[in-house]
């Protein structure tokens, strides 16, 4: 049956989110009904409110979900009234790459994620007749309840943080996953984490449970540095107070970085990164950037090195197999992310978005 929510709506590019009044029509057979508990606010909701990557306005954003499921529809086997849940990104679940194990990699990515719509075309929300967005990642979790498809649903042990664990459904995810399901390096290799954001920081964790000796942490806020030494880091890089470059090689008695993650996809700083990788390096990209964005490397130089430019999407995972791999690492006190999250109510979701771009706040999560 169709309900009444409270939901975060995007109206306008580069505007707030407004709290509104929704309705939420019948589940239907493939998805399931989640009350949420918390959702993380994430970089990507906030370039989609700018329509950086465009979904249909207005909308209701959020894929960082965590709650209770309250209903599912006739099709759902995975899980059941009262399981805890955590959610994901949608995929389609029938494609080539879906099919090979590569959900990360869906054939219908953006349809999935960030169409807005159902793939009949009928959205799950509204308000007196006025279409709204819905299922964004397959969630849209900036709401009490909403109507998640079975891919983004990953059930947890009912004793799991839901509020903390929250961010695990793509931010923290993405740089975990790209450091032990994609880049994979080996014992006591360095690794270069720039940008210590929600994904860098999971790539941090995620460097010294896979045993690298150096996990080097970039960044521009020296409260962020200082907190990626707590989550593992090795060493800190200020890129206002020194050359990337130059550093890297420092740190690395001048052999340079064997794996570079960058999460803020900045072409300068890219090309600074790939100038330091060692023989046989890897540079791997997860940031966001404009569409368009382009980097230049030096070739003649580089060839003789043999490295790879590479780009990962949510950390190459499938999130109901990697996510309660993290939860398991949390519990073992291996993956600290509660030192990330700070609490907001909903009515105070802008404030979090705006934390989140000053720095002051690593992933602020919206807590019903």
């Amino acid at each position: 049956m169709s309900i009444t929510v409270t939901a975060a709506v995007v109206r306008e590019p580069h505007a707030d989110l407004v709290i509104e009044e929704l309705q939420l029509d019948d589940l239907r057979h493939n998805e399931v009904r989640v009350r949420m508990v918390a959702s993380g606010v994430c970089h990507t909701d906030a370039i989609v409110r700018d329509q950086v990557y465009p979904t249909p306005l207005p909308a209701v954003l959020g894929h960082e979900g965590a709650g209770i499921v309250e209903a599912v529809g006739d099709s759902v086997r995975t899980v059941e009234p009262g399981d805890h849940v955590l959610l994901a990104a949608a995929y389609c679940g029938h494609c080539a790459r879906c099919r090979a194990g590569q959900m990360a990699y869906c054939e219908n990515l953006f349809a999935a994620d960030f169409g807005g719509r159902r793939p009949d075309g009928s959205t799950a929300l509204s308000k007196d007749g006025e279409v709204i967005s819905s299922h964004f990642f397959g969630q849209s979790s900036f709401s009490t309840h909403a109507n998640v498809v079975e891919e983004s649903v990953i059930k947890v042990d009912d004793d799991v943080p839901l509020e903390i664990m929250a961010p695990l459904g793509c931010g923290i995810q993405t740089g975990a996953g790209s450091i032990l399901n994609q880049l994979k390096p080996g014992l006591n290799s360095s690794l270069v984490v720039i940008g210590t954001g929600a994904v860098g920081s999971g790539a941090i964790m995620a460097g010294r449970v896979a045993g690298c000796s150096r996990v080097i942490a970039v960044d521009i806020h020296p409260s962020r540095l200082d907190l990626a030494r707590e989550l593992g880091a090795t060493d800190t890089i200020n890129t206002r107070e020194s050359d990337l470059t130059e550093e890297i090689m420092r740190l690395t008695g001048g052999v340079g970085a064997d794996y570079v993650l960058d999460t803020t996809a900045r072409p300068e700083l890219l090309r600074q990164a790939a100038d330091a990788l060692a023989l046989r390096g890897t540079l791997a990209l997860v940031g966001a950037a404009k569409p368009g964005t382009e980097v230049s490397f030096e070739i003649g130089l580089s060839l003789v090195k043999g490295w790879t430019f590479t780009t990962i999407v949510q950390g190459s995972s499938v999130p109901q197999v990697f996510i309660p791999k993290l939860v398991e690492l949390w519990k073992e006190g291996r993956f600290p992310i509660d030192k990330l999250v700070r609490s907001y109510a909903l009515e105070d979701i802008n404030q979090g978005f705006a934390d989140s771009a000053s720095g002051e706040v690593v992933k602020p999560v919206v807590a019903f």
